[in-house]
């Protein structure tokens, strides 16, 4: 949703009138903000005879003549595909009305969504470059980032989570649902007594109270080993570290557009293996470590996160390394494409 929403943010400050398909559950968090439809919907299991795909089947040949009908009132002049399963029946039958299709890909690799869309679409606008994807059809744009999002400081980040300016900071992060092999592996490493650096630990929400329970047991001080279940505010986080560890999914463009090292721990059961693709491409670039889930453990994280603080040159290497991998003016060049259909179509 996050880079639909900074998409919709600059087409907005552009002048454009924005409307959302998406889902009931997203709807109550547009709605009063933005121009908004919902659509029930949801993606097939990878078992291809599941029960459950029986009912999207039937939900999908629902949407269809309730798709159609949002077109003709909205009357778009362009559709957006976020790379969501929702994106398959709207620019699809946007595309069979003539309006022109632009498809967002975050990962590495094309997801199912975009697969099926490849030939409808007049953009498909890359997060990553791709092997095989490189005619006039496939624009590297990187991935969408708000304003907000790039124009976070480390200033503001110390700032806003009540840091010392003089302490190295490292942010740990599971994604939005936490991990269970980083938040165990901070913890044995990080939540001591005598922990001589910041900490901003993000656990997740499902499993604050048993991280918390196990940090305030340990004594860590509170003053450096900041917890928290879930942050709105994590570019500000990142912008606040010297160091970030977390997964390399959607949060990897955040990472590389503020020039931030990283270790990175790619979610191993990740669709097609999508996040370490992700990650490779962050530790050829020299901007990130990349550590195995199965290989993550208290003793191998200290090192690491211990070796890179002491080594405040390789630090700034990789930094400057991640800053060359962001790509800052991502949301600005997949409006600019945008524009250029809508031109074009006339």
């Amino acid at each position: 949703m996050a880079p639909a929403l900074a998409v919709a943010e600059e087409l907005a400050a552009r002048g454009a009138r924005v409307s959302f398909v998406t889902t009931p559950s997203q709807f109550a968090r547009l709605q009063g903000t933005w121009e908004a439809d919902a659509l029930e919907m949801r993606g097939f299991e990878r078992r291809l005879l599941a029960r459950a795909n029986l009912r999207t089947l039937f939900l999908l040949a629902a949407a269809a003549p309730r798709t159609w009908r949002i077109l003709s009132r909205r009357q778009p002049h362009c559709v957006v595909g976020a790379g969501g399963y929702l994106s398959g029946p709207v620019v699809l039958l946007g595309a069979l009305r003539g309006i022109p299709g632009v498809a967002l890909e975050a990962d590495a690799h094309l997801g199912v969504t975009n697969r099926l869309l490849k030939p409808f679409v007049r953009r498909l606008c890359l997060s990553f470059p791709i092997a095989g994807l490189e005619s006039e059809k496939f624009v590297v744009t990187g991935r969408p980032l708000s304003r907000r999002q790039l124009e976070a400081s480390r200033e503001a980040g110390l700032a806003s989570f009540g840091l010392i300016p003089v302490l190295p900071v490292v942010l740990v992060f599971g994604g939005s649902q936490g991990a269970q092999s980083i938040n165990r592996a901070c913890l044995d490493a990080f939540a001591t007594r005598d922990l001589a650096f910041q900490v901003i630990h993000v656990c997740g929400e499902r499993n604050y109270q048993e991280v918390r329970a196990e940090v305030e047991r340990r004594g860590a001080p509170v003053e450096r080993y900041r917890l928290l279940a879930y942050t709105d505010h994590l570019a500000d986080a990142m912008a606040a570290a010297d160091l970030v560890v977390g997964r390399s999914g959607g949060s990897l463009a955040e990472i590389a557009a503020l020039g931030r090292p990283a270790i990175l721990v790619p979610y191993p059961y990740a669709t097609a293996d999508h996040q370490r693709k992700n990650a490779q491409w962050a530790e050829q670039g020299g901007a990130a470590l990349v550590v195995d889930d199965a290989a993550l453990s208290a003793d191998l994280l200290g090192r690491l996160v211990h070796g890179l603080l002491a080594d405040p040159s390789r630090l700034r290497a990789m930094a400057a390394a991640s800053r060359q991998l962001g790509r800052p003016q991502a949301t600005v060049q997949v409006v600019d494409e945008i524009e250029r259909l809508v031109k074009e179509r006339g």
